[in-house]
């Protein structure tokens, strides 16, 4: 008999350390996936198609907006992203557990759609911080950074939202903190 799976939505600014922290704790859980979002955001160097994003054409994504294919979908900066129904659903029915990488504004949609979500909110140790590893990165220009941190700042305001706050002081103690998280929440049964 297969028991239904869990949805985790993991929430945070941009430049905070979500990817990196997924990918330290997903080897680490068992029955886990991470649904990739849709954006119309280009593809960098280091992509790949359906690897870290489903990447679509404007077009394409308005047509799918239009058909009611997304769960949630936002406009974040100048790009569009989108969470598929279909990828979500069959993993769930099949008892896979669910990670959602997405906005403030998608984690809000999801918890209208789905109550039954785990949500978590990922917040740097200090703007400072977060305006340094947006700067590191270097792969945005500048004026795309100031964006991203004014919208860091509405989403700080909004973490008391979210069932857990994990703070990315370092990689090793927030993953920790993040995959305890998780596995408590599965082991009490939430579905």
């Amino acid at each position: 008999m297969n028991r239904q799976g869990s949805l985790f939505v993991i929430t945070g600014p941009s430049g905070v350390g979500k990817g990196t922290l997924i990918s330290s704790i997903l080897p680490r859980l068992e029955n886990a996936v991470l649904s990739r979002s849709a954006t119309t955001r280009p593809m960098r160097d280091s992509e790949q198609q359906g690897r870290e994003y489903n990447f679509l054409s404007q077009k394409e994504f308005d047509r799918r907006v239009n058909e009611g294919d997304f769960i949630e979908h936002v406009k974040y900066g100048s790009h569009n992203y989108g969470t598929l129904k279909s990828e979500v659903e069959d993993n769930l029915r099949s008892g896979r557990n669910v990670i959602l990488e997405i906005e403030l504004e998608g984690a809000r949609s999801v918890r209208e759609e789905m109550r039954e979500a785990v949500l978590i909110f990922i917040e740097p140790p200090s703007m400072e911080e977060l305006h340094k590893r947006l700067a590191g990165r270097n792969t945005e220009e500048s004026s795309e950074r100031e964006v991203r941190l004014e919208r860091a700042r509405e989403e700080l305001a909004a973490r008391e939202e979210f069932d857990y706050i994990v703070v990315n002081q370092t990689v090793a103690q927030a993953a920790d903190d993040l995959e305890q998280i998780i596995k408590t929440s599965l082991e009490g049964g939430s579905s």
